[in-house]
């Protein structure tokens, strides 16, 4: 079992940026893939970012992509999330997720590959 907290989230204006982090107990954090996930009032969960094992593969969704980077030290047992230029519709409770995985250069974007997950920090953008 690994336990994932969350942690950085707060009240943030339009433009601004985060940076999020999870850390992780109770096992090494370097044996699994990681992701972040976001969940807005009224919507399903949906991805936002994952990072392989190694830390050399990292995939985006698009709504993301060239705003926000995921990134690990596996030496701390942690993983972040850098978010910039900080839009309105970027407001979400944020998940980070954790999957036990064998490759090395791997990553998961789909949110029923994960076996855990920590329990969200809160980010609201406002305009």
């Amino acid at each position: 079992q690994v336990q994932l907290v969350e942690s950085g989230g707060g009240l943030v204006q339009a433009g601004g940026s985060l940076r999020l982090s999870c850390a992780a107990s109770g096992r090494t954090l370097s044996s699994y893939a990681m992701g972040w996930f976001r969940q807005a009032p009224g919507t399903e969960r949906e991805f936002v970012a994952a990072i392989s094992r190694s830390g050399g593969r990292t995939d985006y969704a698009a709504s993301v992509n060239g705003r926000f980077t995921i990134s690990r030290d596996n030496a701390k047992n942690t993983v972040y999330l850098q978010m910039s230029s900080l839009k309105p519709e970027d407001t979400a409770s944020y998940y980070c997720a954790a999957d036990y995985i064998l490759s090395n250069m791997n990553t998961r974007t789909q949110e029923h590959e994960y076996d855990f997950w920590g329990r969200g920090t809160q980010v609201t953008v406002s305009s």
